[in-house]
């Protein structure tokens, strides 16, 4: 089977259960900047670092798989029980169990590192810069299924996951300067500052 398949030639792109869409529906923005994310903490992972940061990171790139398979499925139609029936009801959906699990992550990454007494800027040592980096994406791409889930139906625990997912890339960021012995950069509002 050929790489290509000149199906998106004329700006469409398929939907899991078959409807085409233009490349630039929300629908395809929001699981390509979960892609986007996914690629990102893969540049991220490579930079090399603690196995704390890392470990997580690499959990994350198969939950975000889940999250584009839930992005480029339509929900389908719902049972008496209120279950999906058809090809979307197969599709791997993150819920509660994971949203935890990247609660638990953010206590133990923000447990060691000082409270916060200003805002951050981003930036440090490059393992933070990236992380920050990952961050942004993932901000866009919860924006995109905020903006998704206003028009059509998305899995339920999205927003939250990408939500907590942001806070805790902030925290690791954070945390892998104070590994490397570097500060926090402090935003100091104009007029705040030393004169």
């Amino acid at each position: 089977m050929k790489l290509y398949t000149k199906r998106g030639d004329a700006g469409l792109t398929d939907l899991y259960g078959g409807q085409r869409v233009g490349k630039h529906n929300l629908r395809v923005e929001a699981y390509g900047t979960a892609d986007e994310l996914n690629s990102v903490i893969g540049l991220v992972i490579s930079t090399g670092g603690p196995d704390e940061i890392l470990q997580p990171l690499t959990s994350i790139q198969s939950r975000l798989f889940e999250i584009g398979a839930d992005l480029a499925t339509p929900h389908g139609e719902l049972d008496e029980d209120g279950h999906e029936t058809g090809r979307s009801s197969t599709v791997p959906r993150v819920g509660e169990t994971q949203v935890a699990e990247l609660e638990q992550w953010i206590d133990a990454v923000c447990e060691p590192v000082p409270a916060m007494q200003h805002f951050v800027l981003p930036g440090g040592t490059e393992l933070a810069s990236r992380l920050h980096v990952a961050r942004t994406v993932c901000r866009r791409a919860e924006r995109l299924c905020v903006a998704l889930a206003t028009m059509e139906p998305i899995g339920d625990h999205v927003i939250v996951y990408l939500n907590r997912l942001s806070d805790l890339l902030f925290a690791m960021a954070r945390r892998a300067n104070q590994l490397e012995g570097v500060d926090d950069i402090p935003w100091i509002a104009p007029g705040k500052g030393d004169d």
